[in-house]
């Protein structure tokens, strides 16, 4: 009986050895690639395209040419599950409705510029003032509610190359600026981005992107157990209507202190802190301890349950790290409610204010000048 057994198990085995030699080999890797689909229709009537980036990896990257958002970012955990690790909405008309620039281009200046002037060769610029007494994020009607011409480039890392030309006098700011930003999905699963900017007058420019962060993978709950290091040893305070005052105060000993790496929530809440006070958490201007414009770390995230470690790298002199204090449950999308602190950003920039800021790094563009920066944040896990 035994042997019967055995027999009859070796002869089954056989089968499926068979079975499976006669099978098809699963792929274990994609090809990489970019497609395009229709994405929906303005109000206006302009028609809006969203391209799809995937790397042989499994990593996809949708973007669209509406304000040039990251509409959706997937990232694997240490399981190699990849999931969505950004804020977005379900569609085009979601965006048009009004978001808090979820993954969008920001320009022409990000950040905000104090009481919505500035002066430049002894002209003074009024811009709108849509933040309070301040000109945010490039206005009522910046980059990000631009319709950009978008020109996929397919290759072994697909990338997207979108281009716009910002009029003189666009939301009241000088110069015709012609813009190129040029998404890439890269093989070790970073989306690069590179931004070029050259202008016919005298301006003043500051282009980043706006994308919420959050590793937990579909958005599972808040950001606060997020590990954070940010590789810089001073960050820039801010007025009550978050305003810099024109100082740049060391880290050390404060709740800004993330030179090590910091759980977003054990300081979030210090009310005996005014910065912390005055942002409603962190939403301030950290000034890079390696100020070069070389590619350099700016900072590491890792979600301690999935996890999900994001790495940022970029040629510009500081980050503004924002940890969602403004979402407050109205907006939803992809199955998920965006509460308070339910993302983090990590914008890369020049100083906020800079134009009204004597003693900060210039961030005027005249003719003949080119604008050229990078910025890459990079996927992987433990």
């Amino acid at each position: 009986m035994f042997v019967s057994t055995r027999l009859a198990f070796a002869v089954l085995a056989g089968g499926l050895l068979m079975m499976n030699s006669c099978s098809p080999k699963k792929e274990t890797e994609q090809k990489a690639g970019i497609e395009k689909a229709a994405y929906g229709t303005l109000s206006d009537g302009q028609a809006v395209d969203l391209y799809t980036l995937h790397n042989a990896a499994g990593m996809t990257a949708k973007i669209t040419n509406y304000g040039g958002t990251i509409v959706s970012l997937t990232a694997p955990d240490k399981d190699g599950k990849f999931e969505e690790v950004t804020l977005g909405m379900d569609s085009l008309a979601g965006y048009e409705k009004g978001v808090p620039f979820f993954g969008a281009l920001i320009g022409r200046y990000g950040n905000r510029i104090a009481g919505g002037k500035f002066t430049l060769d002894g002209k003074t610029y009024t811009l709108p003032t849509n933040n309070g007494p301040n000109s945010l994020h490039g206005g009522a009607k910046g980059f990000d509610k631009r319709v950009w011409t978008a020109t996929p480039v397919e290759g072994e890392e697909p990338a997207l190359k979108l281009t716009y030309v910002s009029k003189d006098g666009e939301e009241g700011y000088p110069g015709a600026l012609n813009v190129e930003v040029t998404y890439t999905l890269q093989k070790d699963n970073a989306l690069k981005i590179d931004y070029k900017a050259t202008t016919d007058k005298p301006t003043v420019v500051n282009l980043t992107n706006h994308t919420y962060f959050n590793l937990t993978g579909g958005v599972k709950r808040d950001i606060l157990d997020h590990v954070v290091t940010i590789y810089a040893d001073k960050f820039i305070p801010v007025s009550k209507d978050l305003i810099p005052t024109g100082q740049l105060q060391p880290v050390a000993g404060t709740p800004f202190d993330f030179t090590k790496p910091r759980v977003i929530g054990q300081s979030i809440n210090d009310s005996t802190d005014v910065q912390i006070k005055n942002g409603g958490g962190y939403d301030h201007a950290w000034v890079l301890t390696d100020s070069s414009k070389s590619l350099k770390k700016v900072a590491t995230v890792m979600e301690p349950t999935s996890g999900r470690v994001m790495e940022v790298q970029s040629t510009e002199p500081a980050v503004q790290f924002y940890t969602g204090n403004f979402l407050d449950g109205t907006l939803s999308g992809r199955g998920a409610t965006y509460k308070k602190r339910y993302a983090l950003c990590l914008e890369t920039e020049h100083y906020p204010d800079s134009p009204n800021q004597p003693k900060f790094p210039s961030t005027v563009l005249r003719p003949g000048q080119t604008y050229q920066t990078t910025t890459i944040y990079t996927f992987s896990a433990k």
